[in-house]
């Protein structure tokens, strides 16, 4: 266990994976926008490869959840543009230090929250698919937090090929931002215990979603989650910031 890592940590860490696992379970998207910015302020440690792992495992439950449901036409030019989002974001990894990761993370996390209020309603094409896999994965990789560009173009769309569709990116939208964190320098051992440490969140919080997805009312719930993103990345702007001048 890293040494500034206590088990009020993963207890909390815990709590927030199973919230965000619970959400994505039922609307197909949710766990970065709500678990990355409330882990990074329990540890920055837990993000973004901690996260992104755990995001893997729900989404493959997931996708077996509603694997009936999956149109692969629709999802591919997403795929494609994700493997260049990824390549970008690890050129931004590997010249960022840590104060300018906080700041980037803090701004990132706004710019997700600003994307999700903003009403833009892209359709549901090759051109916008291949530029939301790129936005989703550049992001997802620095912050754990790629759902809401891939989520704008599948807004108008209803249900399970919903859920199916966005597990499908996300399957290998992970794939990639894993191999960029390996790259990187942002996945070694101990990002892998915090994985196993948190791990149990994802599968209580997909269990429990089960029995939620026709009774969670999403849309109401929907500025609570934003604002808690708000708030939390608005935290890391401003520690980031703190940070750099003290440095």
């Amino acid at each position: 266990m890293p040494a500034d890592i206590t088990i009020y940590h993963i207890l909390l860490a815990n709590l927030v994976i199973l919230a965000g696992s619970c959400l994505q379970g039922v609307a197909g998207y949710g766990i970065g926008t709500l678990a990355a910015p409330l882990l990074f302020l329990i540890s920055p440690a837990f993000i973004p490869a901690p996260l992104t792992l755990n995001a893997g495992i729900l989404t493959i439950l997931m996708l077996m959840r509603n694997r009936t449901a999956l149109q692969v036409r629709e999802v591919r030019y997403a795929i494609g543009g994700g493997l260049a989002g990824a390549a970008l974001a690890g050129g931004t990894l590997l010249v960022i230090t840590a104060q300018g990761f906080e700041l980037i993370f803090g701004t990132l996390i706004l710019l997700a929250v600003v994307l999700s209020v903003a009403g833009l309603k892209p359709r549901l094409n090759p051109r916008n698919s291949i530029i939301a896999g790129l936005a989703s994965t550049y992001m997802g990789t620095i912050t754990a937090v790629g759902g809401p560009p891939i989520a704008m173009i599948y807004q108008n769309e209803k249900g399970p090929m919903v859920r199916a569709n966005l597990s499908a990116f996300f399957l290998f939208a992970n794939v990639f931002v894993l191999a960029t964190l390996i790259v990187s320098g942002y996945l070694g051992m101990t990002e892998l215990w915090l994985f196993v440490a948190t791990m149990p969140g994802v599968f209580i919080g997909f269990w429990l979603s089960a029995g939620l997805v026709n009774r969670l009312p999403f849309e109401a719930l929907r500025p609570i989650i934003l604002g808690v993103a708000a708030i939390a990345g608005l935290a890391a702007l401003i520690r980031g910031l703190i940070n750099l001048n003290l440095g």
